[in-house]
């Protein structure tokens, strides 16, 4: 679909290649939209704020390559570069993010995307890892490189210290939407399940995460998602947040 589009010629020179950013903060579509337009070979043929919209603006703009964060205000990033890798198989995807690339990069890769690179970057790089991957390569920074190599190397076997490295796909979707401050409730609409099953998830993080208490895992989600928010990653080894005296909750 896009590779026929990507080389036709305007005034003998190849046309721009068509750039989808999907985020849901206006003045971060706006800056990356000022950055792509300054490139002869860029531009930016469509903008959405969620899953939605970027279905959506693809089918109506056809866009060479997706730029995207996966934190959007109703959640299913995750599930969102699935969908996408499912049904444009060729259509390349950058994620760019503040979340911790060494927990998030090999996840995303996983589930389709062709590079991850943090909202930290300077504006060279994430032109530098948008053309790589227009070029059908993969993109990450050095560090995770160097980290998936090595898990490679030693056979993938050395288990994780990480304690949110034991969550799944889903499970890390909703302690992040707990960590936002949205309610059972509210998280069970964001994904579009039902409150059991997210009520399942939580008693499941939990678990994994070894928690007690209903009060210990949001305290620890609003650690988690606000150190993430702030460029410092993805709580690593730190202890749950201690429940306030008396809370009973599940």
């Amino acid at each position: 679909m896009t590779s026929t589009r990507a080389w036709r010629h305007l005034n003998g020179k190849p046309a721009p290649r068509r750039v989808l950013i999907v985020d849901d903060h206006p003045i971060v579509r706006q800056g990356l939209r000022r950055i792509l337009e300054n490139q002869g070979d860029l531009t930016v043929c469509a903008e959405a704020a969620s899953a939605r919209e970027a279905r959506m603006a693809i089918l109506e703009s056809s866009p060479d390559v997706v730029i995207a964060d996966i934190s959007l205000k109703h959640g299913g990033g995750i599930e969102m570069i699935r969908d996408l890798r499912a049904h444009h198989a060729r259509l390349p995807i950058l994620v760019l993010s503040v979340y911790d690339e060494m927990l998030y990069a090999e996840r995303l890769l996983s589930v389709g995307a062709n590079g991850y690179i943090m909202k930290e970057s300077p504006g060279s790089l994430v032109l530098l890892a948008l053309r790589r991957v227009l070029e059908g390569g993969l993109y990450v920074s050095d560090h995770v490189g160097s980290a998936m190599i090595g898990k490679l190397a030693a056979g993938t076997t050395t288990p994780s210290t990480n304690p949110i490295d034991r969550l799944s796909n889903r499970e890390l979707q909703v302690l992040h939407l707990i960590g936002q401050g949205l309610s059972t409730r509210e998280t069970a609409n964001s994904l579009n399940v039902s409150v059991k099953t997210v009520e399942s998830h939580r008693q499941r993080i939990k678990r994994r995460l070894g928690l007690t208490s209903g009060t210990q895992l949001v305290l620890y989600a609003i650690n988690w998602s606000s150190a993430a928010e702030i460029g410092r990653g993805a709580v690593e080894g730190r202890r749950p947040p201690v429940a306030a005296a008396g809370d009973t909750e599940d």
